[in-house]
């Protein structure tokens, strides 16, 4: 029987994961129609929203459903959406592709909303444009949920070419696509050696994910029988979220894969020694080491999403889009907003949860000022729950909850803060494995209705 490449594709995963993830507009020079409006203008308020994700979805249905008078477009490049959280376990074979993915068309047909796969080039606040590849859209209000970008700047310098062929020979995996799926295809031909992953510095998309990853990698080569370790370098001393579920995990279930190393910050990649370059600190130096790899799972610095910077509400090197609390306006333009794992200046945790609940809070808020109603007087806060699978029946969960609180500036002036407290489930169970389904699926309901 002779098999065509569309069919190993098939019969592997891959060919339905490249469709799904790989999909975007055509560029402006392939369009030359770039320059017309993408629609007539609306009979009332219209809400722009960049970024078909959980956050920016989210908004788009409850905008939709509390202000129906008013015209809501998402614009997003890609043509499929696929989601971050659950897909440690498709990585592992655990889930199938179509339990990550949805269509864009059926959700907005539903609710009401607009859809429009196109890529944003341009942001105008003074005339209230948006210019992308396939024309221009004005909006009255506008709603930024772009998620991350990359920086490996720390590591490669201004050497573009480096970082991209980095990205490329040893995928980040934490923005959907090729990334994803380049990862699934090197977890599946590894043969043994050093698999290393690296957590990335600073503030990061999804602060459990790349510990989740690690067990749910780890697991597959237990359940395949692959001989191998996988090399944790985490620049922090220890996990985050702090306690001891993750490490608990790694210690009983894989005590001879996961290799753990706290204070271990990459420096650089030697990409054609296959060498990851680590300064490990200790209690009194720190030393620089150089580990060979066979495969990696490196995660660089990351920054919010060119689109925070098009609309020139960005602040600091990493570009994340600075809002006032509760209502997540910026706080260059009352009419522009930013949720998601973009935002900037406040201690949510960049997940999917957070981002969910940040849609709900924010089109509560836009419908108001579309309707010119007094926003709600009590304080909205978003809260965040996360489960992490550790094999291919338990999970452990991590909580946070957040409080605007009485506090003092540097000066003694008094302001309001926000407060998170954290909660660990340290102790792993199918039953939070069996949630871990439960609270996704309820996501999805939320967001696409089924």
């Amino acid at each position: 029987m002779n098999l065509s490449r569309r069919d190993l594709l098939k019969a592997s995963g891959l060919g339905a994961a490249a469709l799904a993830l790989g999909g975007t507009a055509a560029s402006a020079a392939e369009n030359p129609a770039a320059a017309t409006e993408l629609m007539p203008k609306p009979a009332g308020k219209r809400v722009v929203i960049i970024g078909g994700g959980w956050g920016g979805l989210t908004a788009a249905r409850y905008i939709k459903k509390e202000a129906p008078e008013a015209e809501v477009v998402v614009l997003e490049k890609r043509d499929v959406f696929a989601s971050c959280p659950i897909s440690n376990e498709w990585l592992a074979g655990e889930v199938n592709m179509d339990f990550l993915t949805r269509d864009y068309f059926t959700a907005a047909k539903e609710f009401g909303y607009k859809m429009i796969q196109t890529t944003v080039t341009d942001i105008d606040r003074s005339s209230r444009t948006v210019k992308t590849t396939t024309g221009t859209i004005g909006y009255d209000y506008l709603l930024l949920s772009p998620g991350i970008a990359y920086d490996y700047s720390k590591w490669f310098g201004n050497d573009t070419q480096a970082a991209e062929r980095c990205r490329q020979e040893c995928p980040p995996a934490l923005i959907h696509g090729s990334e994803h799926v380049a990862l699934k295809k090197m977890l599946e031909d590894f043969e043994g050696g050093n698999f290393i992953v690296s957590i990335p510095d600073g503030a990061y998309r999804c602060p459990p994910a790349p510990y989740e990853r690690v067990a749910m990698m780890a697991h597959y080569m237990k359940k395949n029988g692959i001989k191998g370790k996988i090399i944790l370098l985490d620049p922090k001393a220890k996990p985050m979220p702090k306690g001891p579920g993750f490490l608990a995990a790694y210690k009983e279930l894989y005590p001879d894969i996961v290799d753990y190393r706290p204070n271990s910050l990459v420096k650089t990649v030697d990409l054609d020694k296959k060498e990851v370059v680590v300064a490990v600190t200790t209690d009194d130096r720190t030393d620089e080491v150089r580990i060979p790899y066979a495969a990696a799972n490196l995660m660089p610095v990351n920054k919010a999403s060119e689109i925070i910077a098009m609309a020139g509400v960005s602040q600091g090197k990493a570009g994340w889009g600075m809002m006032s609390a509760p209502t997540f306006q910026t706080k260059a333009d009352e009419r522009v907003f930013v949720i998601g794992d973009a935002v900037g200046g406040y201690p949510y945790p960049k997940s999917g949860s957070i981002a969910n609940g940040q849609g709900h809070i924010v089109a509560a808020h836009i419908a108001a000022m579309i309707q010119g109603r007094p926003v709600a007087k009590e304080v909205t806060l978003p809260q965040n729950i996360c489960y992490s699978m550790v094999n291919g029946e338990e999970a452990i969960s991590i909580g946070v909850t957040f409080s605007l609180m009485d506090d003092k500036d540097l000066n003694g002036n008094d302001i309001k803060v926000i407060k998170p407290k954290m909660t660990e489930n340290n102790t792993r169970s199918t039953a939070l494995g069996k949630t871990t389904h439960e609270w996704y699926n309820g996501m999805m309901r939320d967001i696409f209705g089924s």
